[in-house]
Parts: structure tokens; sequence; C-alpha cells
């Protein structure tokens, strides 16, 4: 299974092609004494530290060769310390370090700095230090990174990039990520149709530790046939949190104000990443915005009417077609949706710039989207630019 899987990601780029190297690199006499993980992407950090541990330490002293420094409860130079020691123990040994954004906080660390080179100038050849630096954000695109992650990341380098190998732990592209599903499912003996990999990287926003999960619920799901169809995604995946979606366009497109920002309530509470999930909630709004765009610009009217305008991997769940026509139907122009849209937009980028409260910018939205192409609104400004004349 591990070997499929490796062969598998060395088929995918960005942060599966990093990981790779890094395999690669503490298997051989290339391996450097030092590593820095870096990025926010969970699943890919899981999988880096496990086979990192795999591939270096026999399972039988796996208790004594593996352990954590905690930077919020220890300090770098415990660490060092650690790894300078030879164990009786251990033949090899692999300390990770976490809470690394601890070590550009308050102050230089000169001193800290300064130990962490020394030894990894002379390293313990039968030990690996392992900096785990998930405080920063590594998008696919990288030149889309956040301003506060660049220099993040360019800090990393200046300190620790002359010694230890950098490795660019990226969250992966949609395409990467539906590639990886099909893969990873045909390890499993399993075919996964594209469009129910596209269907499930929509619906999950490309999160590889979810992605992952649900695909070991669907592989059980289709033990049988061995075939994942969209269908099968449709009905185990996205039906449950897209059907709390529609509760919540409907109450925007009926212009219901205070029943939208109660619904959005119950997503941010029902959400496992609660206030962190505010770009899920926002792709998944765009999503639906841009269905209804399109429905009202073909007049799709009936079911028949909107699979021929809805192409794969843009279609809506099969329970929600009737639902979603008649949401659609009640913006009478395109000239609402395409403003909703532009709203939408604006929200992500400022949910992007790290909000003190990004629930606060979303109910900001959800209340002005209740607002456009309402007749009772549009009809009270009319009604009032003639009374001023």
């Amino acid at each position: 299974m591990m070997a499929a899987r490796s062969e598998a990601n060395s088929k995918l780029g960005g942060g599966f092609l990093a990981m790779e190297r890094l395999l690669q690199e503490v298997a051989t006499d290339a391996r450097r004494p030092g590593y820095v993980l870096l990025g926010d992407e969970a699943y890919l950090q899981q999988q880096s530290r496990r086979r990192v541990i795999n591939a270096l330490i026999d399972p039988q002293f796996r208790d004594y060769c593996v352990s954590e420094v905690d930077l919020a409860e220890a300090t770098v130079f415990d660490a060092v310390d650690q790894v300078s020691t030879p164990s009786l123990m251990a033949p090899f040994q692999i300390i990770f370090v976490r809470n690394v954004r601890l070590l550009y906080q308050r102050g230089a660390k000169k001193e800290e700095f300064a130990a962490i080179q020394k030894y990894l100038t002379l390293p313990n050849p039968q030990a690996l230090l392992v900096f785990v630096a998930d405080h920063l954000h590594i998008p696919s695109d990288v030149r889309r990174m956040d301003m506060q992650d660049k220099d993040r990341y360019e800090r990393i380098r200046e300190t620790l990039g002359d010694h230890c190998g950098i490795i660019e732990l990226s969250q992966p592209g949609d395409e990467d990520a539906m590639r990886w599903l099909i893969l990873s499912a045909e390890s499993r003996g399993v075919e996964m149709e594209s469009d129910a990999a596209r269907e499930l990287v929509d619906a999950l926003h490309g999160d590889l530790m979810r992605l992952s999960s649900e695909l070991e619920k669907l592989t059980l799901f289709v033990e049988r046939k061995k075939k994942i169809a969209l269908a099968d995604v449709e009905l185990m995946v996205v039906s449950a949190k897209q059907r709390s979606l529609y509760e919540l366009t409907d109450a925007i497109s009926a212009h219901d104000s205070a029943r939208a920002l109660l619904l959005l309530r119950g997503l941010l509470n029902a959400s496992e990443s609660g206030e962190d999930g505010a770009i899920g909630h926002l792709h998944m709004l765009a999503r639906t915005f841009r269905q209804m765009l399109v429905i009202l610009e073909k007049n799709v009217r009936d079911s028949r009417g909107i699979w021929q305008a809805l192409w794969p991997g843009f279609r809506v769940a099969p329970f929600a077609v009737d639902e979603l026509i008649r949401q659609a139907r009640r913006y009478k122009s395109r000239r609402d949706l395409m403003q909703m849209l532009e709203r939408i937009a604006r929200a992500d980028v400022e949910i992007r710039s790290s909000p003190p409260d990004k629930a606060m910018v979303l109910e900001r939205l959800i209340f002005d989207l209740t607002k456009i192409g309402n007749p009772a609104r549009d009809s009270g400004r009319t009604a009032g630019a003639l009374s001023s004349r």
C-alpha cells in the first residue's frame, strides 16, 4: 500500500513532489542533518512525518527513537541537547520540533539560532532534526501567497536554509488533488471517475485530510462494484453539506436577512473548522450563485434543461435542481447576480487578509446579499427619487 502511494505521489507536483524529494534524500547519503516541513497542509505534514519515521526507524525501536520538542513547553536548547546526545536505547533518533513560529516572535532569538547553527555545522550522524513550520500557508500558486506568509517564509530560509532542507508542502491545485484521488483510489483497487473526483475536490475545497477521510468512506461504500461514480459522491459526501447551503441561499434570494444570518450561524457552528472554514463557505456560495447566473441566462425552467445548461463538474446535486431553479428565477436581471458575485469576491479578499473576526465579515456579506435584487428596496428607492423631484 505504501509503495503504491509513493508511486502515485511521484506522478504529482507541488507539495507531493517536495515530499517525495524528502523521502528520497533521507533514505540515502544525501540526507541533510535537519529539515523544515514548511506549510499548513495537514495531510502532507502527517504523511511526511510518518514516512520519514518508516524509512529511518525499525518499528521495534520506535518508542525510543522518535520524540517531540514543543517550543511552547521547552526551548530550542533542549531540542539541540537531545539531538546532540547519543542514546543508549536508540540506534537512530528523530527529533520533531513543533511550534516553530515561537522562534520568530518576541525578539531576535540570536542565541537560539546560534545554537541551532552550531549543531547543524557539526551534527550527530545518528540523528535527524525536523522543524515543523506549519504556521504559514503555501498555496498551489506561490504568487498568491499572503504577504505575511511570504515574510515568514523568507525569515525561515534566512535562518535555517543554509544547513536544513526546506520542504515546501504547498496546498495542491485542483488538478493535482483530482489526480491524487484517482491514483489513491486505484491503489485501493477501486476506479474513480474524473467527474466524481472533481465533485469531491470542489465540495471539500482541495483539503487533502478531508479528501482522504471521505475516500476511505467511499471505498467501503462501493466495495462490491469497485467504482466510485459522481452519484456516489453526491449521495455520500456532498448532499448533507449542500442542503444547509441551499437553505442559506433560499433565505438570501427571498431577501430574508434574519433567517439568512441565523442559517449562517448554524453553518459556522456545524462546520468542523468553524470560522476557519470561511473561505470554503464563500467558495460554495460563489459556485451556487454562478449556477444561478447560468440558469437565468439560459432561461432554464426544468430539470431537463439544467443538465444541458450546466457542464460536468459544475452540475447541481439532483435533490436540489428544482430548488435552485426556483431560487434563480427570483432574480430579474443578470446584473443582480453579477453584483452578488462581486461582493463575494471582495469578502474573499478580506477573509484572506486575516481579519480579526471572520464571522463578522461573513455576516456583513450575507446581510448585503439579501438586499441585492430586493423589489421592496428598489421600489422604495424609486419612490424616494420621485418624491425628491
